[in-house]
């Protein structure tokens, strides 16, 4: 009779071994086919009418980033409520606090330069999977709320700016971006922001001319329009990604008992004692590499 001896249990790895270098499960296409993205080196714009499915969408990324072993999350959620479950998970959870969110996106422009003096330095131009540092995949939910509706002008102001820098330069030193907003007009998103996204995702809308601030401009006249979203269709988005032209999805729904489940696991195997080995501090890496 054959025994097979079993593995030692030290060899099996604690965490389910993902990657912000892989790709990431967003959904599925309208012939059922799987849809992934791959985020490490983009920066994703959602935007779409109030229920449309962008939280959907933010949430199935903020999955993947907790259970990525290379992986950081800075979230900034306005109502607290659409990324709130994944607060145990994050390096940074901003509510509804402009203060707080500057601060925040000031550390991380000074993380990020802090890596292109590094890359400099070894003579690169984008970090990699090799290098040992960690994604910091920054998730925002509703950029208006800091954009235009909480704190002075000034700080609205502060706010845009610092985001644009992000988006403009953190993709090559592994700071991607992912923002939701309900209408990214210019007076919420400027232009000079809004062009800056890769990637975008257009939920239901109701006109047109949404349609094409969300994709840009002339999709919809090729016939690539999100006001043919029926409204009962929670989820259904237009994607450009790969390839740059837009796609019809469905974007995969994780429900609060789902994103409770993930989060818990998420936190547990992020617990410093675990992880030290092979995610680095943020802090500690960053800001001592090009000291």
């Amino acid at each position: 009779m054959t025994t097979t001896t079993p593995a030692a249990v030290g060899a099996v790895p604690v965490g389910p071994g993902l990657s912000m270098f892989d790709p990431i499960f967003v959904g599925i296409d309208e012939f059922g086919q799987p849809v992934y993205i791959t985020l490490a080196y983009r920066n994703l714009l959602a935007g779409g009418e109030p229920g449309g499915g962008k939280s959907g969408l933010l949430n199935a990324i903020a999955a993947h980033a907790a259970l990525a072993v290379d992986s950081r999350l800075v979230l900034l959620d306005g109502k607290l409520v659409e990324l709130g479950q994944w607060e145990d998970c994050a390096d940074a959870f901003i509510g509804p606090d402009i203060t707080a969110a500057l601060t925040v996106l000031r550390r991380l422009q000074q993380v990020m330069n802090n890596r292109y003096a590094w890359l400099r330095a070894h003579g690169r131009r984008k970090l990699t999977a090799a290098d040992n540092l960690s994604v910091i995949t920054v998730l925002v939910d509703e950029i208006a709320f800091f954009s235009a509706t909480v704190g002075s002008k000034q700080e609205q102001e502060d706010f845009v700016a610092l985001l644009r820098d992000l988006v403009a330069r953190g993709r090559a030193a592994g700071i991607p971006v992912v923002a939701a907003t309900q209408r990214p007009s210019f007076d919420i998103i400027p232009t000079s922001l809004r062009d800056l996204f890769g990637y975008r995702a257009a939920f239901r809308c109701t006109t047109p001319n949404s349609s094409n601030i969300v994709l840009g401009h002339g999709w919809a006249e090729q016939g690539y329009s999100a006001t043919d979203i029926s409204p009962s269709n929670q989820g259904a988005a237009y994607l450009i990604a790969e390839g740059g032209i837009p796609r019809r999805i469905k974007v995969a729904y994780l429900s609060d008992a789902h994103i409770s489940g993930i989060a818990d696991y998420a936190a547990w195997i992020r617990r410093p004692r675990r992880l030290a080995d092979r995610v680095p501090d943020l802090t500690q890496v960053d800001f001592g590499i090009a000291a």
